[in-house]
């Protein structure tokens, strides 16, 4: 009987997650699964992009600029919004769900084999699973270029069974602490797991205590490091230490020069957190040239205005007598610092009515404690998610802000709320989790509900 979409996605569901199993991580169980279907994986050029936050997005530009130069582009993001379908795309098309089932049923049969002739201690997991199933997918339809998000970490992540020709560092703060560690530098050695030996790795300036552990880690493996520096916004005079925030960038453009010709960058992922994304991904597709690919600078100039990543920033415009809603998906303190700063930047006199959730394993107090301040009130949910913290515990975390706090049992009764709160004038931020974020988008699709649970 053939699989149907619905009941890969229903078995995949009930896999779970790899962090609520308590299963060792270990990548060698990954490489047994890609060497039971053939190494789908080596028939894949691919760029590996690791971090804490801007992972995505620095994704998502990339593959926008090397689609454009005419190249079968894969993309593979984590987690997804309201269909799994979203993380696996081929030239910014998400997987059918006919070839998502074809797809799961050919690992899943690898998968049982393994189990019970004992080469595999266990079934893959979910995040395992999918990752298969992306190679496996990539590698059947022609991808000539697979652009890779990693999942979390870096060093044992599914994803990383892959030989990339380029790694991509983005901002690495605080995040998974359970499994990553409990400082930045253990984090960013978990992230540099990604690099390889004398390969090329790109990266920006962050933290000192970073910087270190990746400059150590890149002598260590005697790799070739890439700064984007020249890919940010031109100095602004006067700007406190040579700030890189560009008087051009007000205008929404700036100039770079690429290979000595100047081009117009013109950001379609407003806030200044996107510009080092951006940064990172102008210099990944440049350094592909050295790769096999043949990128040009108007491919980037093209690539990075048609560049599409919903939930960062995301502006729903104002019908009539009805606010604005921004969705955006600031799941920890880095990210809450960036849409805090973005909303300052864009809405600096109008009133703000926040709908926010989140799960109960992040800093729920420091996100708080950067957001609330700036909104007139916020209302507390939960979304359908067994790691989503209650409304509850979301007042308990919130209560030294200051910030006026109601509540409301589910995503789809906050946004009525906010929607009453707010007035026309008034704008609703939607925060705290890609799952809150995820079911209001869908509701806002008008769209019968889709199934496929989140995870990431």
């Amino acid at each position: 009987m053939a699989v149907t979409y619905e009941n890969a996605v229903e078995r995949l569901i009930a896999l779970g997650h790899e962090l609520a199993t308590h299963r060792k991580f270990d990548l060698e169980h990954m490489r047994v699964l890609a060497a039971a279907l053939g190494h789908p994986e080596r028939r894949l050029q691919s760029v590996l992009i690791a971090g804490t936050n801007g992972k995505g997005s620095t994704a998502a530009t990339l593959a926008s600029i090397v689609q454009t130069a005419g190249y079968r582009t894969g993309l593979y993001t984590s987690p997804h919004l309201i269909r799994v379908n979203e993380r696996i795309r081929v030239n910014g098309e998400p997987i059918s769900d006919a070839e998502f089932a074809l797809m799961y049923d050919r690992v899943e049969r690898v998968s049982q084999e393994l189990v019970a002739t004992s080469a595999l201690p266990w079934h893959p997991s979910f995040f395992e699973m999918l990752t298969a199933i992306m190679f496996e997918y990539f590698a059947s339809v022609g991808v000539e270029l697979a652009v890779l998000e990693v999942g979390m970490g870096g060093r044992l992540d599914a994803t990383n069974i892959a030989e990339p020709s380029i790694s991509v560092i983005t901002d690495i703060d605080f995040d998974h602490q359970k499994f990553l560690g409990n400082s930045l530098s253990e984090i960013a050695r978990e992230k540099a797991g990604i690099i390889r030996p004398n390969g090329t790795v790109i990266l920006l300036p962050q933290h000192p205590q970073v910087n270190d552990t990746l400059g150590n880690e890149i002598m260590a493996r005697k790799a070739h490091p890439i700064s984007a520096t020249e890919y940010m916004p031109p100095l602004t005079p006067g700007a406190p230490n040579g700030h890189r925030t560009g008087e051009s960038f007000q205008k929404g453009t700036f100039p770079v020069s690429i290979g000595g010709e100047e081009i117009l960058i013109s950001p379609s992922l407003p806030g200044r957190h996107q510009l080092r994304n951006l940064a990172l991904a102008i210099a990944a597709a440049q350094e592909l040239n050295q790769f096999g690919l043949r990128i040009l600078p108007r491919h980037i100039e093209q690539g990075v205005r048609e560049t599409k990543w919903p939930a960062r920033f995301q502006v729903i415009p104002a019908e009539p007598g009805s606010p604005e809603i921004v969705l955006d998906v600031a799941h920890n303190p880095a990210g809450a610092w960036a849409l805090r700063s973005t909303l300052s930047e864009r809405y600096e006199e109008r009133p703000l009515t926040f709908v926010f959730g989140a799960m109960r394993d992040k800093a729920l107090e420091e996100i708080a404690g950067i957001l609330f301040p700036v909104a007139e009130r916020v209302i507390l949910t939960k979304a359908q998610n067994p790691r989503a913290a209650s409304p509850e515990e979301l007042m308990q975390a919130a209560q030294q802000t200051g910030a006026t706090l109601l509540d409301e049992p589910n995503v789809a009764a906050g946004l009525e709320c906010a929607r009453k709160l707010a007035g026309s004038s008034g704008v609703i931020v939607i925060t705290g989790s890609i799952y809150i974020v995820g079911e209001v988008l869908e509701q806002l699709s008008s769209k019968p509900a889709q199934q496929g649970a989140k995870h990431g």
